[in-house]
């Protein structure tokens, strides 16, 4: 062969063999674990969008619209995401069944935002064994903080015990001889809540005291029998402990019996729809701890965040009301499981997902408001540290200064 052309050769053979190793890098640094393609990611959920918590399912509706607008503009990395959101009509047994579908027929790569102690507890020891991400849950129960137990579940709302004890802190400096009268759900979320509070109480063996309490359980069809003994009880404190339609009943009939004390309400509760279904003119005065934006007020109306929610709410969810808090809420949840996959890049495995969902310090989701970011660390799930405390004032709620912590 003349020099020449062996020079072509082997210019050619090498250009060959570097163009083979580069593939091969490139192809070396994707990593897959079921659930995730060079074309698609799969994520799961199960919500109640019947039931006594249907309320809610305008959650998995926001995040399904948010999913299939980030796929229309080309996806995540590439990727298009497949997001799988099922009914379990806030039921146990119909959670473990929901979920056993996406864990082992669907092969999801995750599973977030689902919804509910009681369901999600259902199913933490079954995707723990499965080493499956169970992410971002819609529920601040204490067993979700458990990563050496159940490191591969991370909470999305803030830990329910946390809030308990700066709820305590507050009432001990604006009313330090209360007399509180608790109504609470009758489950791991009620008594979370109720216990820490209780617990300052205690330590702090000061003058207030709880005088009153009384439980209601999610099927209870009304809870006026335990607002009026709560009510008889003598308590200038109210500290409510409820969520959804059982929040909109005892606001509004603190109201028509004519009680007026001071009305803590827990943050889960304190949404534009839950106020607006029990009349806001009922919520006036109402104290309750907050973190997030409240997408129908005036002064969030020009927010970059608000805006971007809205544009999405005007073209995929047209019949939801565009103050509707808690699809603002799953709007963000959907914004934050988003940038931890694009954390990700191609290492779409379980366990990179979980390493960049327990990384999130510092990060601040959509619905935060300023001076609130998430405190993930891969040794404490704490979700938020510091809540402001919210005084509605019939329209809207007034802000503390700053944040405070407990």
């Amino acid at each position: 062969m003349p020099s020449r052309h062996r020079s072509v050769f082997k210019t050619a053979t090498l250009a060959a063999v570097v163009s083979i190793l580069a593939h091969s890098a490139f192809a070396a640094d994707k990593k897959y674990d079921p659930g995730a393609s060079d074309t698609e990611i799969k994520l799961g959920q199960t919500i109640p969008y019947s039931g006594a918590g249907s309320l809610y399912g305008v959650i998995g509706r926001t995040q399904a619209a948010y999913f299939q607008m980030l796929n229309e503009k080309g996806g995540i990395n590439g990727r298009k995401i497949n997001f799988m959101s099922l009914d379990d009509a806030y039921s146990a047994p119909k959670a473990v069944e929901a979920t056993r579908r996406l864990a082992e027929q669907d092969e999801v790569l995750a599973l977030f935002g689902s919804l509910g102690t009681a369901p999600q507890s259902a199913v933490q020891k079954f995707l723990n064994s499965k080493k499956i991400p169970q992410l971002l849950l819609n529920t601040g129960a204490s067993r979700w903080n458990n990563p050496k137990e159940f490191k591969w579940t991370t909470p999305g709302l803030p830990i329910y015990s946390t809030e308990g004890r700066i709820i305590a802190r507050y009432l001990m400096q604006a009313r330090p001889n209360a007399k509180v009268a608790i109504l609470y759900q009758n489950d791991e979320f009620g008594k979370d809540f109720m216990n820490s509070f209780k617990e300052i109480l205690a330590e702090a063996g000061g003058s207030a005291k709880v005088v009153a309490e009384a439980s209601y359980d999610l099927t209870d069809p009304t809870i006026d029998s335990q607002l009026i003994n709560l009510a008889k009880s003598g308590a200038d404190t109210f500290f409510n402990i409820s969520t959804g339609k059982a929040t909109s009943q005892s606001i509004r009939k603190v109201a028509e019996l004519g009680w007026k004390p001071l009305h803590l309400l827990v943050s889960t509760s304190s949404g534009r729809s839950i106020i607006n279904a029990a009349g806001a003119e009922n919520a006036k005065g109402i104290v309750a701890m907050t973190y997030t934006k409240e997408v129908g007020s005036e002064k969030w109306k020009d927010d970059p965040d608000v805006l971007a929610f809205q544009e999405l709410r005007k073209k995929y969810l047209p019949n939801v009301d565009p103050d509707n808090t808690i699809a603002f809420q799953g709007y963000s949840q959907g914004v934050t499981m988003a940038e931890i996959l694009r954390r990700c890049g191609d290492d779409l495995t379980r366990e990179n997902v979980l390493k960049h969902a327990t990384n999130l310090e510092g990060y601040r989701a959509p619905v935060f408001l300023p001076g609130i970011t998430y405190g993930f660390t891969s040794t404490d799930y704490t979700t938020i540290k510091a809540l402001y405390v919210g005084t509605f004032n019939g329209t809207d709620w007034d802000l503390s200064d700053k944040p405070v912590s407990q």
